[in-house]
């Protein structure tokens, strides 16, 4: 498996939100555990325009996608 294009810091930095690592620890803390029925993509703490780049990361699997993926899976756990 290749290892991502991107870094997770430059996810958030590309979401317009705060980048250092103890940033995205307390998003994730804060924002954790995300409904399983709820897409991330959908999710109330996402602006229009961070959602709507999350759902088109996903759409065309493009190089943030597994970024995104690994995010979808950290709110979750």
């Amino acid at each position: 498996m290749e290892a991502p294009v991107h870094q997770l810091s430059e996810l958030f930095r590309q979401l317009g939100l705060p980048d250092e690592g103890p940033a995205i620890e307390r998003f994730i803390a804060t924002h954790r555990p995300l409904d399983g029925a709820i897409r991330l993509a959908d999710a109330p703490f996402w602006s229009t325009a961070q959602g709507q780049f999350l759902r088109e990361e996903i759409a065309e699997d493009a190089d943030w996608a597994e970024l995104v993926d690994t995010l979808d899976n950290r709110l979750r756990a």
